[in-house]
């Protein structure tokens, strides 16, 4: 066989195997969906710009609980114009529901609150407030 040939069967050997790891690969993990960590608080961003802090309950059939939910509203002062932001827990609206059922494909990311971050701290200061 010339070296030529040889060369041309291992790149379509190498194309095959490709074309067979994109084929298969997504249904390894069509029935594994990620596990949140149930006692994390994770931000969620949604394609409309709201973000959203909260722990993620559930996955399935394209949708995702947020419980314990948190969001910041900004206010800015007319005389001053100086802008403060507030942590508001969901819940205490009028309407009252406090989790969230989203659709995943409103969803822009989602990651993990850091601990130690700034939105840690104000999420453990409003639960224990009264």
């Amino acid at each position: 066989m010339s070296p030529r040939l040889a060369g041309l069967l291992g790149f379509f050997s190498a194309i095959a195997v490709a074309a067979l790891v994109v084929v298969t690969l997504p249904s390894a993990f069509k029935d594994k969906p990620f596990r949140f960590d149930p006692d994390s608080y994770y931000a969620v961003l949604l394609n409309n710009g709201q973000a959203y802090f909260g722990k993620v309950e559930r996955n399935w059939d394209g949708f995702l609980t947020l419980s314990d939910v948190f969001y910041i509203q900004s206010k800015v002062n007319r005389e001053t114009k100086e802008t403060t932001s507030n942590l508001i827990k969901r819940g205490k609206e009028l309407h009252g529901p406090s989790h969230m059922i989203l659709n995943v494909t409103a969803v822009q990311y989602i990651e993990p609150v850091g601990k130690d971050s700034q939105i840690a701290k104000l999420i453990a200061e409003a639960n224990n407030k009264p």
